[in-house]
C-alpha cells in the first residue's frame, strides 16, 4: 500500500487513526498499542499477504533471540554465540530473498553451470526491518537494552510509517515513546503538525518527482539499449534522476514523519538538503541520515573505525561504503556505486587531514565545493540508476562525449525547456529551506538547531495558524488531486 494512494488516505488513515485514539482514550494503551500493531501487519500485507508470515516469524525469533542473548549477558557471559546466530540468521534471510538470484547468475556466468532457482520475488522492506532488528540485538548484547514485553517489541518494528523504507530507527529513540502515556493521549496540535508534513511530503513525491521520472526514464532507457545520446540529453536526464531521487525519497521521508506524529510519535530526521553538503562527507551526513548512522555504529566502528591507523581507518570507510552500497540492490553497478563513495570518502578525509587555509574567498569557496560535490553526486546516481554495468558506462561516454555521436538529423529526447524546469529545482534545493527548518519549532529535531526562541519568526515556519493551514491544504488537494499519475517510490524495493 503506498502513502500516495486514495485507499490509503482515504480508508486506512482515518480508519486506523480513529481506531488508535478511540482504543487510546477509553481502555487504555495496550489495546490502542494492540490496534495499531495489527494495522501496521495489514499495512504491510496489502501487497503480498505470505509475506505478514515471514516478518512476523522474523520478530518473533529476534524476540527469542533477544532474550537469550539478553539473560546471558546479565549472568556475565559474553553472549557472543547467541550474537553470531542471531545475526548471521538475519544475513542469511537477507541473502536468500535479496541476492540468491544475483549469486546465481554471477556463478553461471563464470562457471557455465546452468542452475536455476526460479525468480524470487523480494519482501517489501526487508532490508529495513532486518536492519533494524539487528541493531536491536547488537545493542542487547552491548547492554544498553532493557528488555521490553512482546507487544512493544512488534510495534517497534512494524510501525507503519517507517516500516517499508525507513527512517531506520533505534529501540531507544522509539521505545519510551511507546511506553509514555502521553502518546496516547488526543492532541490536535499533533495532528496539524503531521498533516503539515505529510502534506509537503506528498507534494514533493507527486509533483515535483513523478513529474521529472519521465526525463529520466527517456535518457536511462536509451543508455541501456545502447542508444547514441546528445551530450546535453545525458546530462540533462541524469540531473532529472538527481532530483527524482531525492524529491522522491526525501518526500516518502517526510510523508513517514508526519505520519508518525499524528499518532504522537516522533520518528529521526532522513534528510537534511545533502545538496547543499560543500564535501561528500557532508553529503553522508546529510542524505539518508539513519542509513548512515546504521552503517557507522554497525559496521564501521565494528571494523575498528579510525582507531587502526590511516590506511587501515581508509579501508574500512571503502569497505563500509561498499556493503553499503550492496544493501541497496544485488547488482555490481550498486557495488560500483558504493565503491565509487567510498573511495570518495577516503581522499575528502585524506585532503581534510592535509588542507591548508585556502586563499579563495569564503563565499566562492563554498559555492565551488558545492558544485563540485554535486558533480560527483550526479556521477554517482549513474551508477545507482543505470540497469547494468554496459548502460552506466555507455551513458558516461555520452556525457563526456566520448561515445559515438547520434546520426545527422537525430531528434533530442529532451526538449529545451526541460532544462528551465531543472535549472528551477536546482535554485530549490540549493536556495530555499528544507522541512526540517520549516518544521523545528515543532518538530523535535536533534540534528537541527532550534535557534533563539526570542528572535522574530522567519516567513518560512511552520506554525498552527490559518495561512498556513490554507497552504498545506491546498497542496494536499493539488497533490490528491495528481497521484493518478504518481509512481511507486523508488526505495520501495532496497
Amino acid at each position: 500500500m503506498l502513502f500516495s494512494s486514495h485507499i490509503f488516505l482515504f480508508l486506512f488513515l482515518p480508519l486506523t487513526l480513529g481506531t488508535f485514539c478511540l482504543l487510546a482514550r477509553y481502555f487504555g494503551p495496550k489495546p490502542a498499542k494492540a490496534s495499531l500493531t495489527l494495522a501496521s501487519l495489514i499495512f504491510y500485507g496489502w501487497w503480498n499477504p505470505i509475506y505478514t508470515l515471514l516478518i512476523v516469524a522474523s520478530m518473533l525469533a529476534n524476540f527469542t533471540l533477544g532474550r537469550l542473548i539478553g539473560s546471558a549477558v546479565k549472568a556475565g557471559r559474553s553472549g557472543r554465540g547467541w550474537i553470531t546466530f542471531a545475526v548471521t540468521a538475519n544475513l542469511l534471510l537477507l541473502a536468500y530473498y535479496k541476492y540468491a538470484n544475483f549469486f546465481e547468475a554471477n556463478a553461471n556466468a563464470l562457471l557455465g553451470t546452468n542452475w536455476d532457482l526460479a525468480q524470487i520475488i523480494l519482501p517489501l522492506g526487508i532490508s529495513f526491518f532486518t536492519f533494524t532488528q539487528i541493531a536491536y540485538l547488537v545493542d542487547v548484547r552491548r547492554g544498553v537494552v532493557c528488555e521490553y514485553d512482546l507487544g512493544d517489541f512488534l510495534l517497534f518494528i512494524t510501525f507503519f510509517p517507517h516500516l517499508i523504507a525507513g527512517p531506520i530507527i533505534h529501540h531507544r529513540e522509539m521505545m519510551p515513546q511507546f511506553r509514555d502515556p502521553r502518546t496516547y493521549r488526543f492532541d490536535w496540535n499533533n495532528i496539524a503538525i503531521g498533516l503539515g508534513l505529510f502534506a509537503v511530503g506528498l507534494s514533493k513525491k507527486v509533483l515535483i518527482a513523478d513529474r521529472v521520472s519521465g526525463y529520466a526514464t527517456k535518457v536511462f532507457t536509451a543508455g541501456a539499449a545502447g542508444v547514441p545520446t546528445y551530450g546535453h540529453d545525458a546530462w540533462a536526464g541524469v540531473l532529472a534522476y538527481t532530483f527524482q531521487l531525492y524529491f522522491d525519497f526525501s518526500g516518502y521521508s517526510d510523508m513517514a514523519i508526519g505520519l508518525a506524529r499524528m499518532f504522537g510519535i516522533v520518528l529521526p530526521l532522513n534528510f537534511n538538503s545533502p545538496y547543499k553538503a560543500v564535501n561528500i562527507i557532508e553529503f553522508w551526513r546529510r542524505w539518508h541520515m539513519t542509513l548512515s548512522r546504521f552503517l557507522r555504529d554497525y559496521l564501521y566502528i565494528p571494523l575498528g573505525g579510525n582507531r587502526r591507523g590511516e590506511v587501515r581507518r581508509y579501508i574500512n570507510v571503502v569497505l563500509t561504503m561498499v556493503i553499503g552500497g550492496f544493501w541497496h540492490g544485488a547488482a555490481w553497478t550498486f557495488v560500483l556505486w558504493g565503491l565509487f563513495h567510498g573511495v570518495c570518502l577516503a581522499v575528502n578525509h585524506l585532503w581534510q587531514s592535509r588542507q591548508r587555509a585556502s586563499p579563495v574567498p569564503r563565499p566562492l569557496a563554498t559555492w565551488s565545493a558545492r558544485a563540485f560535490t554535486f558533480f560527483l553526486i550526479m556521477i554517482g546516481w549513474v551508477l545507482f540508476r543505470a540497469t547494468d554495468l554496459h548502460a552506466a558506462r555507455h551513458l558516461l561516454e555520452s556525457m563526456f562525449g566520448l561515445g559515438p555521436e547520434p546520426l545527422s538529423g537525430t531528434p533530442t529526447l529532451l526538449k529545451a525547456k526541460v532544462w528551465i524546469s531543472l535549472s528551477g529545482l536546482l535554485a530549490f534545493v540549493w536556495l530555499l529551506p528544507n522541512t526540517a527548518e520549516m518544521f523545528a519549532a515543532e518538530q523535535p529535531y536533534p540534528e537541527v538547531a532550534k535557534g533563539d526562541p526570542t528572535a522574530p519568526a522567519q516567513w518560512y515556519r511552520w506554525r498552527t495558524a490559518i495561512g498556513w493551514a490554507c497552504v498545506c491544504g491546498a497542496l494536499l488537494g493539488i497533490s490528491i488531486l495528481a497521484m493518478s499519475k504518481s509512481g511507486e517510490f523508488l526505495y520501495y524495493n532496497f
